[in-house]
C-alpha cells in the first residue's frame, strides 16, 4: 500500500480487515452501513464519513476503515490513519519525543502506556496508547499512536487507530505496533522484482 499524496514516499501494510477510504468514498460507506444491519456501526460509518474532509486539513495523507466481527453477528469498527507533519528541528529523537509527550499529555487520556518501539531501520519511534473521552461521546474510545520519523528528518510520521471497541485493547494495540513494522522509505515492488531478477540468474548459473 502507498499513499495517496506520496511525498515524503511512505509504505506501509494493514492487515486483513482494513480497506482504504477517502472523502469521496461516502456513498460507498453508506452502503456498508446499510449492508452491516447494525445500528452502532451506522451512527460510526455517518459520524466518520462528515469527518473525513476535515482531516485533510490536520496533515493526515491516509485513511482506513477496520472491519472486524465480533461474537454473535456484531462488527467492531475501527479507524486507521497516517499523518505526515513537517519537524520544526533537525534532531529525529528530540521530535519523537517531544511528539510522544504531546501525545501523552493530552487532558483527553485515561492512563496511557507509553513505550519505545524498536524498528529495524534504527529510526526513534514511541507508542501511546489508552482510552480517551471525546466531547459528545458518551462512552470512552480506545486510541493508539506511534511517533516516528522519515529518513529524511524533515518529516514527522503519526500512525493512528482509533476504535469505540475499547475491549479490543490489546488487539488494536498489537495492530498498529505491526503495521509500523512494516513502514517502508522505498518501492516494496521494486524490491521484490529486484530480487526476483537475482533469483534466476543464480537458477542459471546452478
Amino acid at each position: 500500500m502507498t499513499l495517496q499524496k506520496p511525498v515524503p514516499p511512505v509504505w506501509f501494510r494493514l492487515p486483513p480487515g482494513f480497506h482504504d477510504i477517502g472523502p469521496s468514498d461516502g456513498a460507498a460507506l453508506n452502503a456498508v452501513a446499510e449492508a452491516l444491519g447494525s445500528a452502532d456501526a451506522q451512527r460510526e460509518l455517518s459520524q466518520l464519513i462528515d469527518g473525513l474532509e476535515e482531516l485533510a486539513g490536520h496533515g493526515v495523507v491516509h485513511t482506513a476503515i477496520g472491519l472486524h466481527p465480533e461474537e454473535l453477528g456484531g462488527i467492531s469498527t475501527s479507524l486507521f490513519s497516517l499523518t505526515v507533519r513537517p519537524a520544526e528541528q533537525p534532531n529525529p529523537r528530540l521530535t519523537v519525543a517531544r511528539a510522544a509527550l504531546a501525545i501523552a499529555r493530552s487532558p483527553h487520556w485515561t492512563n496511557p502506556i507509553r513505550r519505545f518501539i524498536d524498528l529495524s531501520t534504527g529510526l526513534p519511534c514511541c507508542l501511546v496508547a489508552g482510552t480517551i473521552s471525546v466531547p459528545a461521546v458518551d462512552h470512552d474510545l480506545f486510541q493508539a499512536r506511534v511517533a516516528t520519523v522519515h529518513p529524511d528528518g524533515c518529516h514527522l510520521l503519526v500512525l493512528d487507530l482509533m476504535s469505540s471497541s475499547a475491549q479490543h485493547a490489546d488487539a488494536y494495540t498489537d495492530i498498529i505496533e505491526a503495521v509500523t513494522h512494516t513502514v517502508v522509505f522505498s518501492d516494496p515492488a521494486q524490491r521484490f522484482q529486484t530480487a526476483a531478477v537475482a533469483s534466476r540468474i543464480m537458477e542459471a548459473l546452478l
